[in-house]
Formats: C-alpha cells, structure tokens, sequence
C-alpha cells in the first residue's frame, strides 16, 4: 500500500517546524518518515547558500526545483512505494507562495508560473497543513536575528501569507489552514488530530 506525503507549509515564525519537531519526538508519529526542504544534501546546501547572497531570483528558483527534483528521486517516492508515510517541513507550496511572491516584478501572475514549472514531474502531497498567522505576529516571534533576512520582512511576508491563502481556496480537498496565532499546545493539539487521522495512527493528542 502506497503512503501518504503530508507537508507542513507557512510563513517564517507561524510554528511549523516547532511542530514538526514535536511530532519527531512524539512515538504515535516514530513510524514516519521526517524531512524537510530545502533539503540537507548538497542542492540543499546551494540553495541556502543562495539565499545567502545576492542571486539573481530566477536562478534562486531553479536551484530550490534541482533540490525538490532531487528530494523526490532519492527519498519522497523510493519512500511512498515502500508504503511510508512523509512528514515534510515545507515542500512544492513553500516555492509557490515564497517565488511567487519574489518573482512578481517579473511575471503577470508568477505564482501560477511557478506552479507550473511543478508539472509533470513533482508528486503532490495527499495533505497540505497550512499554519496561518498574521505576518506582524510571525515577526515577533523570529525575533532579532541580526540582520533579517528578505524572507522575514513584513511587507514580502504579507504576500507569501496572500499566495498561500490562495493556494488553499484554489486545492480545498488538500490543504488545512490551522489558525497558529493560538497557544503552542492548542495549534499543537490540532495538528496532531489532524495528521493522526490521516496517516491512521489512532493518536489524538
């Protein structure tokens, strides 16, 4: 029996990662596999290293598509096959709702052209859990950090949160928003009913 691929999407400091590593350390969920994008093998490590300087944002595209080529070819379908169930932190939307919105001076509709370039090729999540929070309270929580990267500044991430919300009304049968503008254990509570009675462990907490 195939598995499922469920991935865990949201703008920076709406919580998805303190989840995901909750998850890891919860034994309903040990029998899942966990990853995340970008990923930790070298096209990972070009893609943060990208982010980093200042890349042309087309290239910066290209090189999250060779890392997510790469994740599905060496994990995600060997994985699906073999009937695992994959827990993601971020995955296909991630490039969508973020390019989208970096590419919009160059594009009439870029977040629909990056969804495109996905065609073909990439294996859809059976479930998108969408942690949605108000980008003023996402900032708070990353906190100072230094210098802030492009990724955390308000303005970008008012468009992100506005690609996301979009890509949920547009695929209803496979996204769930979570409010995460909530107590930890509350969005907390939630995510794991909700994972749980996808992949059928029985856990409810």
């Amino acid at each position: 029996m195939k598995g499922k691929l469920i991935t865990l999407e949201g703008i920076d400091g709406s919580g998805k990662s303190t989840i995901c590593r909750l998850l890891q350390d919860d034994l309903g969920f040990e029998g899942c596999i966990f990853t995340r994008e970008p990923t930790t093998s070298w096209f990972g490590d070009a893609v943060n290293r990208a982010l980093r300087s200042d890349t042309d944002h087309i290239a910066e595209l290209m090189l999250f598509l060779a890392d997510h080529a790469d994740h599905i070819s060496r994990l995600i379908r060997p994985s699906l096959e073999n009937g695992d169930n994959i827990i993601s932190d971020r995955y296909s939307a991630s490039r969508c709702a973020y390019q989208g919105a970096t590419l919009q001076d160059i594009f009439e509709d870029p977040l629909d052209w990056v969804r495109f370039l996905h065609k073909g090729w990439t294996i859809d999540p059976d479930l998108i859990i969408l942690f949605d929070i108000d980008p003023e309270v996402a900032v708070k929580r990353c906190g100072d950090r230094g210098e802030r990267s492009k990724f955390e500044k308000m303005e970008f991430l008012k468009k992100v949160r506005s690609n996301y919300l979009r890509l949920a009304a547009e695929e209803p049968g496979r996204f769930v928003v979570v409010n995460a503008d909530r107590p930890l254990n509350e969005v907390q509570e939630e995510v794991f009913r909700i994972i749980a009675h996808a992949v059928g462990t029985g856990n409810k907490e």
